[in-house]
């Protein structure tokens, strides 16, 4: 789990999604590879994917159900999960915001 991440270059602009349910900040390698960090805020939300995905989730908990999938799965944080390329998932967040780094494809 990613309690920090060194050498990077980060947009100071956030990303607002869902009307400020959910924040991200992008951040930049030298290598030119993307992550965000961000938080969720309680709430069900639908996100789609274009590159795959891994959700790393630091802190808070969320319950996720993939495209395709009819069950919800339980993650937590140290535990992560994977998104496929153009698709999407539904997140649910209760109670504490939801804290994770979005490793992208």
């Amino acid at each position: 789990m990613s309690k920090q991440i060194a050498n990077v270059s980060v947009n100071a602009q956030a990303n607002v999604y869902f009307d400020g349910k959910c924040v991200s900040h992008t951040l930049t390698f030298a290598d030119g590879t993307r992550k965000s960090v961000g938080v969720i805020l309680p709430a069900t939300l639908t996100f789609n994917t274009g590159a795959p995905e891994v959700m790393e989730s630091v802190a808070g908990a969320c319950q996720v159900k993939l495209a395709g999938q009819s069950e919800w799965k339980h993650y937590e944080a140290g535990q992560s999960f994977e998104v496929p390329a153009q698709s999407s998932f539904e997140i649910k967040v209760e109670g504490e915001p939801y804290h994770y780094v979005c490793h992208f494809g």
